[in-house]
């Protein structure tokens, strides 16, 4: 791999370690407003974070490469509401797709056939990250003010958990 490419895989580890911190600060928003499920929801998406990170940090050391690790800038901790958080994180991972387009069109480039691979795996998952993050805002606008159906998205949400998915 070229010094670009290895760049630009350990810039992404950091955003995953990033993205992390940006699903805890939701958590603990959430945390803040009695909103247990929600909470737990964010918690989860910041531990599927870490383990993208780590996925990355494995491969780069896989190849010989070394990871390394950045400052992280501090993440928003306020939102108006959760559609409003919702949101934030709906484009925080839109960015996060952007940058694993990126990442794939470097690999590419430099005809990295074994980081093309790996990519694949990132590129499929945003996908579904995106698709979530956007039925939950749909919901969020549909039920509005019933507050019985935001109580009841908030319980569903407390049962989400995170396996890690076999290699």
């Amino acid at each position: 791999m070229k010094e670009e490419l290895v760049n630009a895989l350990n810039e992404q580890m950091n955003f995953e370690f990033y993205s992390a911190h940006v699903y805890l600060a939701m958590a603990a928003y959430c945390s803040g407003e009695s909103l247990d499920g929600f909470a737990n929801f964010f918690l989860i998406q910041a531990e599927e974070e870490r383990f993208h990170a780590m996925k990355i940090y494995k491969f780069l050391n896989d190849r010989d490469f070394r990871a390394t690790l950045a400052a992280l800038p501090e993440p928003k901790n306020e939102y108006t509401s959760m559609l409003d958080a919702f949101e934030h994180a709906f484009a925080h991972e839109q960015q996060n797709t952007s940058r694993f387009y990126h990442l794939a069109d470097l690999a590419l480039d430099e005809r990295e056939h074994a980081t093309i691979y790996f990519l694949k795996w990132f590129i499929d998952e945003q996908v579904e990250e995106e698709a979530l993050f956007s039925n939950i805002i749909a919901k969020l606008k549909r039920i509005e003010t019933d507050s019985n159906a935001f109580y009841m998205l908030d319980a569903e949400f407390a049962g989400r958990t995170f396996t890690a998915p076999a290699e």
